[in-house]
């Protein structure tokens, strides 16, 4: 007998058996939280046709220990009913979100900004194709696993009960559950302690406890909890006030967003293996193709704008797919409620002025590359423009600051770790059909750059500024893209950042390996300032010869207390250990060393544990990549 179907049918069985046990006096601790499942199913995936209850109910956290700080103290109201109305109110600290569905409309709001946002159907997707409208029909509210097997959850618990309360004004019966090895198998749940306390009443639950026995400790009170036939229809409605900015959107933006914010909860990625020298070919895409390097993923792309997005597209499909969902529907839609302006519509603004400055090459590649993933134009293009609205460290030490007079220059990226964009890091190795070959170190489905070094020696990092809004420009990963294609002397690297036209405040340092020289770039659109090796600056106070620093504040100190400290003994090694804390920051996504006269470059990327600059790094050499491979199994 299949396993799913002698599931379903012991489920069933059990059932049954629990309508009869239920109306014993004393019902068994597996029996109670069978019961208790069941009611809540019965609120939650109602079977009969008869117009659902709403259940409604106040919460509060009580005990919150390894929560995030804004949650220790939270407080609010749920109310649902099925099956297509939810509406959520929480207080933290600071601010109050609310977020609801009411049939096919689902809405956010933030009351202290002011702000928020309803998703609808029909309601164009993006404004540069404003043809193309959501065709979004939501489906009824769903726990996400069948009803037989979530009635089997009780059966594979190691249950007791542990004593009676009085919580919320209620006589409770205290339950206290674990997970068997099975049921993680079986369900979704994470491991751990649960400890409930059921109402005798209707054996619903007023508190619920969790503890994974380790780190996580914490404790929900539910008040005032009760079911309602006929709930006011203002229950379901989004709580803004007479002035409050309210943005109409597609329904699907929000629905994304909710999916991508969940996934985030499981987000782990793993410590790099032990480095091994290993290197295997996993696919191909016409001159493209995809390899494994010590653990690492390495595109190579090759050919026109067209050629090189289709061989991206294809080769790394899943990955960029999931890079989208993170950085425009996950981050970018999450910080709209944090700014209180919606996202959307500020990156779509920012496109509509970067376009003009764009290098059609580029577009062309990006549109092939979304062809080939899956994806439409919008999101890609909207994807290369996210650092635009996103406002890190970076050093050049040579000559007498290092133990053979070669130039080393670190780069710290400190940008949204956590978000997503770790598990998508890969280095790509790019010989576009015009200009130089380059190695980015990058993400999938991003064709700029801000983190590379080309054939001709020159290494570039860029750190981010302020100025937010000022687009009129090209877009900062395209001005790095072209120092690499275009740039074959520190100088002719300058002058095309000088020349720009640019965006926002950023900083960078370029290095060249042939003369071993660097400098250091501050730059606005309408201010373009260069700090050579050595040079002291009012930003940057402490003069090292044959060192260019960029951070700030303590970060800054502590970078040039280390550079001082081992002034003239610099090799690799101690040059990479630069980088680490407290000069990273706890945001610090990749770290890498270029030593550009020989193409090496170590390449450190976050996982969920640490830091990148407390990561393995992993060595590549460019000239190496660039060579044919030997044989189509290298």
């Amino acid at each position: 007998m299949p396993t799913k179907t002698f599931l379903l049918i012991l489920g069933l069985a059990w059932h049954s058996l629990l309508l009869v046990a239920q109306e014993t006096a004393t019902p068994s601790p597996t029996e109670a939280l069978t019961s208790a499942l069941s009611r809540l199913l019965d609120i939650i995936e109602p079977t009969n046709t008869t117009t659902p209850s709403a259940f409604q109910t106040r919460f509060k956290v009580t005990r919150g220990e390894g929560l995030p700080r804004e949650l220790r103290a939270l407080h609010g109201t749920l109310a649902w009913q099925a099956p297509d109305r939810l509406a959520l109110s929480a207080n933290t600290r600071s601010e109050t979100y609310s977020a609801g569905r009411d049939g096919q409309e689902v809405w956010a709001h933030v009351a202290g900004k002011g702000f928020g946002v309803r998703g609808r159907p029909g309601v164009p997707l993006f404004l540069s194709a404003s043809n193309r409208l959501d065709a979004t029909d939501l489906p009824p509210l769903r726990l996400g696993v069948p009803r037989a097997q979530l009635l089997l959850l009780p059966l594979l618990m190691k249950s007791e009960w542990v004593g009676r309360e009085n919580v919320a004004g209620a006589a409770c019966q205290v339950l206290q559950t674990e997970p068997l090895p099975p049921a993680l198998k079986l369900l979704p749940l994470p491991p751990g302690r649960w400890v409930l306390a059921l109402r005798e009443s209707d054996h619903l639950p007023v508190r619920i406890g969790y503890s994974d026995n380790t780190r996580l400790d914490v404790l929900v009170e539910l008040e005032g909890l009760n079911l309602t036939p006929s709930p006011s229809p203002e229950t379901w409605k989004m709580p803004s006030q007479p002035g409050d900015h309210i943005e109409i959107t597609a329904v699907s933006h929000l629905t994304r967003f909710l999916a991508t914010a969940w996934s985030q909860l499981n987000n782990r990625i793993p410590s790099l293996p032990p480095s091994d020298g290993s290197r295997r070919l996993l696919a191909t895409e016409g001159q493209g193709r995809l390899e494994m390097i010590d653990h690492t993923r390495v595109l190579f792309l090759k050919g026109t704008p067209e050629e090189m997005g289709r061989q991206h597209g294809i080769l790394l499909r899943k990955q960029v797919q999931r890079l989208v969902d993170r950085v425009l529907y996950g981050v970018g839609v999450g910080s709209s409620f944090q700014k209180g302006r919606w996202f959307f519509g500020e990156i779509e603004a920012a496109q509509a002025r970067l376009a003009p400055f764009m290098d059609p090459r580029y577009l062309r590649e990006m549109d092939a590359l979304a062809a080939a993933a899956g994806l439409s134009r919008e999101e890609v293009r909207l994807a290369n423009y996210f650092p635009e609205l996103f406002h890190c460290s970076g050093f050049a030490l040579a000559g007498d600051a290092t133990q053979d007079g070669r130039l080393y220059h670190g780069r710290i990226l400190d940008y949204l770790r956590g978000m997503g964009l770790e598990q998508n890091a890969v280095v790509m190795i790019l010989q576009p059909d015009q200009g130089h070959a380059w190695l980015n170190v990058g993400y999938a489905g991003f064709i700029g750059s801000v983190t590379a070094m080309n054939e001709k020696k020159i290494a570039i990092g860029e750190m981010g500024g302020r100025g937010e809004g000022n687009w009129d420009g090209k877009p900062m990963a395209q001005l790095v893209r072209e120092v690499m294609e275009k740039s074959s002397t520190l100088d002719e690297a300058v002058e095309i950042m000088r020349k720009g036209p640019r965006t926002c405040e950023y900083y960078y340092v370029i290095s060249d390996g042939k003369s071993r020289r660097a400098v250091g770039i501050a730059a606005t659109p309408d201010h373009f300032e260069v700090v050579q090796m050595g040079e002291a600056h009012p930003r940057l106070p402490h003069r090292v010869k044959d060192a260019v620093l960029l951070s700030a504040g303590d970060r800054y100190e502590k970078l040039v207390e280390r550079v001082r400290a081992g002034y003239g003994r610099f090799d690799a090694a101690s040059a990479r250990a630069l980088m680490e804390r407290p000069v990273a920051m706890n945001s610090n996504i990749h770290s890498v060393l270029f030593e550009p006269e020989t193409l090496d470059v170590w390449v450190a990327n976050a996982d969920s544990e640490r830091v990148a600059s407390h990561n393995r790094y992993v060595r590549y050499n460019l000239a190496e990549l660039l060579k044919p491979p030997a044989s189509p199994a290298q």
